[in-house]
Order: C-alpha cells, then structure tokens, then sequence
C-alpha cells in the first residue's frame, strides 16, 4: 500500500525535462520587443481603465481607488519580474504552466495552467462585455434595453446576466478569426488600437486635472444628502453601502483592501507576453523588457484616470458601467465623452486581443503534453497558429460573454491568476537555490557543461564518452557536492554552490513558509480589526507565524545560489518573491465566499480531466515508462542523478 501510495506521489510530482538543442519551433518568430510591449500595454490597459475603475471607486473604495491601484501594480510588478527571469530562463510556450512543470511538478502545471486557462476565458468574457456595454452606452442604451425586453433572464444568484450579449458573443467570434488568421497581423492590429488607447488616456487624464475639483476628495455625509435629496426625494437613504464614511478612504481600510483585490484584475494582461516566447525574435531578451515596461506604462495610467475620474465627479455618482463618458457630461464637456468613448472602444479591442492571445497557447501547451486532449494541440502549417485551440477557446469565451455577469466573473479571474501568480513566485525561488541548469533538463550540477559530472566527497566518477574524469578536475570547494543531512546544513551550508542537499532544504522551506503564509493571511483578512484592536487572541498566532516565517526566509537565504548566468535574474532574493505570495494569497483571501465556490466547481471539473485523462496520457508518463525498461549503460563508478524528474535511481550514463 505504501509503495502504490509513493508511486501515486511521484507520476503527480513528475517534472518536465527540457531539451532545447536542436529542437525547432513550430510557431512563426516574428514579433519584436515593441510587439510584445504593445501587446502587454493593449491587454492591460482595457476594462480596468473604463469599466472597473468606476464600479470600484463608487461600491469600495471612493477617491481611495489610487491606493487599490498601487498595491494591486505592487503585486503585479512583484509578480511579473517573476516572469521576467522564467522569460529569460524557459523561451518556450506556455507561460507559468510551463514554468510550474518543470520546477514542482505535474499536478501543480495542471493546477495552474488550467486556472490561466479560467484567467483568460473569464478576462476575455468580461472584456468583450465592457465593449458591448460602452458601445451600447453611445447609441442611449438601445441595444441593452430591446434585449431587457424581448430576450430577460431571471435568474437567482447573481451570476447570470440581465440579458443575453449576443453583440459580445459575435465580437469574439470575430477576434478568433482574426487570431486564427496569423500573428503579424493580429500584431499590427494591436499597435495601432493601441496608440489610440494611450493618446486618449493622456487626453483624460489631462482634462480632469484641469476640470477636477479636490473637493471630491473629502466629501461629507451633508454632500450625500444634498444629492439624495436634489435626485429623488423618495429615496431611501442608504449611507453606509453607498457613501460610507466620506473622505479620501470612505470605506476604510477593509474598503481599499477589497478593491485591491479585484482591481489585480486590471493589471492581468502583462502575462500573456510570456506566452510568446516561440514567437518573439530574440525571447531571453524581449520577454524581461516586455513585461516590466508594459507594467509600469499600465500602472501610471492607470493611477492618473482614476485620480482624474474621483475628482472630476463626486464617487457616489459614479456610474459603474460607463464612468468616463458620464465625467465629462458631468463637467460640462459633452462632446468630449464621445471621443472617449470611441478611444475606449479601441482600447477594449486590444484588451479583449490581448485577453485571446494567450489563452489557446496554453490550451496548445497543455494539449501536446497530454494534460488535456490532444486533438488541441494540432497546429495549421500556413497560419502556424494552434487553430483547434483557438477556436474551441473563442467558442468557450464567447458562450460566456454571452449569458454571464460581468461583476461576477472579475473576482473568479483574479483568484484563478492570483494562485498561477503565487507558484511562479515559489518555482522562481526554488530554482535559484538548486544546482544545474534548467535548460539541460538536469537539476543536479552546477552549470550546463557539468550537467554530467557528479561528485561524491573528493572522489571523481567516469562519465560516458570520457575516459577519465580528470578533464573535469575542479577546485572542491565548487564541485556539487552529495552531502548528509545535519541541522547545521540548514543556517550554515558547507559550500559556495548549491547541493541535492541544499536544493531539498530550500524545497522544505519554500513549502512550508507558504503554509505559514496562508495561514496568516486567512487570520488578516478575517480578523484584521481585532488585530488592530490588540486582541491577544489574534495577536499572538500572528506573532508566531511571523517569527517562524523568518526563520524559514533565513534558512532560505543562508543556501547557496546558483551561479547560473541569466539574461534577467530577480533581485533581492530571497524577499522578493516571498513577499510577491505573500501579496498574492492575502488579496486571495479578501474574496467573497461565492468566488470560492465558483472556484472550486472550476477546479472539479479540472481534476476531473486531469485524473482520467492527464496523468495517463502524459508525455512525461510515457518517458517516464520508456526510461524504466531502457538497460541503463554502465560506467567505472555509477552515481544516481536523484532530481531529474521522478526517476531518482537513473545512472548518469542512461539516456534522458
């Protein structure tokens, strides 16, 4: 029972090999690093900026919205130099599934490709539905209200929308045709919309500078009143849900933590540059660039609309479906709301392209390692573009856009994102401290042209195809060494270079500091007032799990690192990316409960393809079986290679 248990551990824990020398890609490498920066400004800068900047500000947050875009970018920029150093590390397709493949293993790669795949499904639905909405906004609400009356469902729960979009439904469509067509055209296409984009972003942002009145900042329960009054007398005054407290931060501090929370939503698009890896020119370096720029364009205009927009308007007369055009009929420039609109339009263009981009390479990635059917991963040789997984994933995206809520997708978006974000933090982090070099697909050595040379104390061992290990003859102290366990090794490592030893203190470590921290973050997001308050009941678990925290992050940090030379390596290890999950489970946990449930049918459904489909029709389990019955070749002194994958008794000398 306990070996069929063991062998159950690893065929979950099977890890992906890569293998690069001489392997060609079947995508078409045509973008360049304006592409890709293009392509993570257009995806990003889209329903957050028109849509969701106005639901936030009038229902969580009020003029405090800058501060829930500024930690939201804080998560965002943590987690994408994360991306950055697997960009520089991995130039293949696949984004974070890949990256989580290859660092811990099967089950987790499916656990998160399957949620960029809901990311982006969702991203694409709710984007597609902003379109609609502003587009239905400029022709007076026509479209919306012939639906309401002819077309109507009502239905309990929330989750369902008012009427059927079938005008998002037929501009997906569309978009996946365009797609499926080719990426250099899908490419100049984005760049255009989005030089459009940020020409109008800098127009609102400059007019509601100059039309804005700081007032709006530090508004009173009188000024709601007034308003009430002046509107509908009848009204029931309802001053803690719609106003809260007024100031800057009217609803506090709980306020600016949840619309952080949903405004990550915002800051998603940057990942899909790294799903271009086998589509960019020169990937080791476009792919770093790519994704820290478009980062920091998205967040300063992200930051200026939202300042200009609460002070141009009073927050709690926001309207949540169109906020922009509705501020400058607000400040007396009518005209102006029209152009807007039309910019907007163009900017949701490129943030529902850029929502579509990715979402059938990871389909195509997860297709042809077998996790899901590999019927997907079939690739057109004119187009070379994956056209199954296009349009199987624009079917999916557009279905939804047609029948469900926009509010109620954002928040399921952001978990599924916030998790996929968190594990490449972690798989970031425990590369750095292993020994070997990813790309060999050997995580034992210290370097590519060791990655067959093993160490045991100062004895050398025969490698095949050379006659004697003196060729390899190093100084000790930077030999990867095999080295028994003590306590010491974990605050004071023998060596300069990382061990199987210390690369397996650094898995413990990493696993066990993100139990901590989830467990923290559960006690801050539900008991945060009485943290404040002192209670003692919650004010000593934090203490304790903060302290074994850091003893965990100085365990880690006291591990040699890999020497590893990278065109991009994330700096302040290993704080950064701790401090990135952190972030990362703590706003997960400022969701609603219904965005768990949601979630976990999500993942239900997954397991469910995964257990009876993936883990048996896997590459890597047919590898993995291949290399059980291959005779392993024989030399002078057999060492065992314990971390290439799940087969921890293969000979140096036997076939990958």
């Amino acid at each position: 029972m306990a070996a069929k248990l063991a062998n159950f551990g690893k065929m979950l824990l099977r890890r992906r090999t890569l293998n690069n020398d001489g392997e060609e890609s079947r995508f078409a490498r045509c973008l360049s690093t304006l592409d890709l920066i293009a392509l993570g400004v257009g995806s990003t800068l889209g329903a957050g900026v028109y849509v969701l900047a106005g639901e936030v500000a009038r229902e969580k947050a009020g003029p405090a919205i800058v501060l829930c875009f500024l930690i939201a970018a804080l998560s965002s920029m943590l987690a994408g130099l994360c991306y950055a150093e697997f960009g520089a590390r991995v130039p293949k397709t696949g984004s974070a599934y890949l990256y989580s493949y290859v660092t811990v293993g099967e089950i987790w790669a499916f656990i998160t490709g399957w949620n960029l795949i809901l990311s982006y499904v969702i991203g694409t639905a709710s984007v597609a539905r902003a379109w609609s909405s502003t587009f239905d906004n400029l022709v007076e609400q026509k479209i919306s209200g012939f639906f309401k009356a002819s077309m109507a469902m009502k239905v309990p729960g929330g989750v369902l929308a008012e009427y059927p979009d079938l005008f998002a439904l037929i501009l997906i469509l569309l978009l996946s045709g365009l797609l499926a067509f080719g990426v250099s055209e899908s490419a100049l296409v984005n760049k255009v919309f989005t030089g459009i984009n940020l020409v109008v972003l800098g127009f609102v942002i400059i007019s509601g500078f100059v039309k804005g009145d700081t007032k709006n900042w530090n508004l009173t329960e009188e000024d709601y009143v007034s308003f009430i009054n002046q509107t509908n007398s009848s009204k029931t005054l309802k001053v803690e849900e719609e106003f809260g407290t007024g100031g800057f931060a009217p609803f506090g501090l709980s306020g600016i933590l949840s619309g952080a929370a949903t405004c990550f939503y915002a800051f998603v698009g940057f990942d899909c540059i790294a799903t271009t890896s086998e589509e960019a020119k020169n990937p080791m370096r476009s792919i770093p660039i790519g994704i820290v720029a478009s980062l920091l364009i998205c967040f300063f205009a992200y930051f200026g609309v939202s300042a200009a927009l609460t002070m141009m308007m009073p927050y709690y007369q926001l309207n949540t479906q169109s906020p922009l055009p509705e501020a400058f009929t607000y400040v007396g420039w009518a005209p102006a709301r029209y152009i807007v609109a039309v910019g907007s339009l163009c900017a949701l263009s490129t943030s529902l392209l850029g929502s579509m981009f990715p979402m059938p390479r990871v389909i195509y990635a997860m297709a042809e390692d077998g996790l899901l059917f590999r019927i997907l991963s079939r690739m057109n040789e004119r187009t070379k573009t994956p056209l199954l997984a296009t349009i199987a994933s624009g079917i999916v995206a557009a279905l939804m856009a047609f029948l469900f809520d926009l509010a109620a997708l954002v928040d399921l978006m952001s978990i599924g994102t916030l998790l996929a974000y968190s594990l490449v933090a972690i798989c970031v982090l425990i590369l750095r401290y292993q020994p070997g070099s990813l790309n060999s697909g050997n995580l034992n050595s210290s370097s590519q042209t060791e990655k067959l040379v093993e160490l045991v104390g100062g004895e050398k061992v025969a490698v095949s195809g050379a006659d004697s290990a003196d060729e390899y003859d190093m100084d000790t102290e930077d030999r990867p060494l095999h080295e028994t366990f003590t306590v010491k090794l974990l605050f004071c490592p023998s060596g300069k270079n990382p061990t199987q030893t210390s690369g397996t203190i650094v898995y413990a470590t990493t696993a066990i500091i993100s139990v901590f921290i989830t467990i923290l973050c559960v006690i801050l997001a539900n008991c945060l007032n009485e943290l404040l308050a002192g209670h003692a009941g919650v004010v000593v678990p934090c203490v304790l799990l903060a302290l074994l925290c850091a003893v965990c992050v100085i365990i880690i940090w006291r591990q040699p690192e890999s020497k590893e030379a990278l065109t991009f390596k994330v700096p302040l290890l290993p704080w950064l990316p701790l401090f990135s999950v952190f972030v990362n489970i703590y706003l997960m946990m400022q969701l609603d409960l219904g965005t768990w449930c949601r979630f976990a049918v999500w993942m239900v459904i997954g397991f469910a393809i995964y257990f009876f489909y993936g883990i048996r029709n896997s590459t890597e389990a047919a590898r993995s079986s291949q290399r059980k019955y291959e005779p392993a070749l024989q030399t002078k002194s057999p060492i065992y290679m314990g971390a290439n994958n799940d087969d921890s008794d293969m000979e140096v000398g036997s076939s990958p």
